[in-house]
């Protein structure tokens, strides 16, 4: 096997681990306490007003979450106009990967990688809308993986520097504490959101923007 192959290998395999260990903590996570990580976090990537904002919105999701996918593509456009580009909440995209956690893993890992690159959040929030708005050239037969190749190469990433990316060990140990905090909020499923650390349950417009304006208002 090529160094590039078992680089790449070894890092399926991290990650896969990186699933199981997510699936096992699951039955572990402590009771949720409320605060849904409304407060900033450690490699939090936001969008809309800053740090200190009335209303900020959280969402755990993952990029191989069809259910995720679905809320890009038919709820996030119209959210995005009325609360993000207004400046009237801030929305924070938390990770949580989902099966096959490897392409998650690896999808999440290269936006960082983006972003570190651009010097911004837009650099890793590019990987991720792309990631999720593919959905259905996996239904069409394209695998995640050549979804992925695909990105990097328009993002300027060689190969190696792709599975640098993604084989980076202390990236990988900083997701599963990303993870590790996520299921000390209760959360168990993608997605969730959490607006001002109340977690919602309509995640429909309607359903957020009742919590949101109610929390506006105060």
């Amino acid at each position: 096997m090529s160094d590039i192959k078992f680089r790449f290998a070894a890092m399926s395999r991290r990650a896969a681990m990186t699933g199981a260990a997510l699936a096992a903590m699951a039955t572990l996570s402590a009771c949720d306490t409320g605060g849904g990580g409304a407060a900033a976090a450690e490699g939090d990537m936001a969008k809309g007003a800053g740090e200190g904002a009335k209303v900020t919105v959280v969402e755990y999701a993952s990029i191989t979450c069809g259910a995720c996918a679905g809320w890009q593509e038919t709820v996030w456009p119209a959210f995005k106009t009325k609360y993000v580009d207004t400046n009237q909440v801030r929305f924070v995209f938390r990770e949580f990967p989902t099966p096959p956690q490897d392409i998650a893993v690896a999808g999440f890992l290269l936006g960082r990688c983006n972003a570190a690159k651009t010097g911004d959040s837009a650099g890793y929030f590019a990987v991720v809308d792309e990631v999720l708005a593919s959905h259905r050239e996996w239904a069409a037969g394209t695998s995640p993986a050549a979804t992925l190749d695909r990105i990097r190469t328009g993002l300027g990433f060689s190969q190696e520097d792709y599975l640098a990316c993604v084989t980076d060990e202390a990236a990988i140990k900083a997701m599963e504490g990303r993870i590790r905090e996520a299921q000390g909020q209760g959360v168990s499923a993608t997605p969730t959101f959490f607006v001002n650390g109340k977690q919602v349950t309509d995640r429909s417009l309607e359903g957020l923007s009742a919590m949101i304006d109610a929390e506006l208002a105060k």
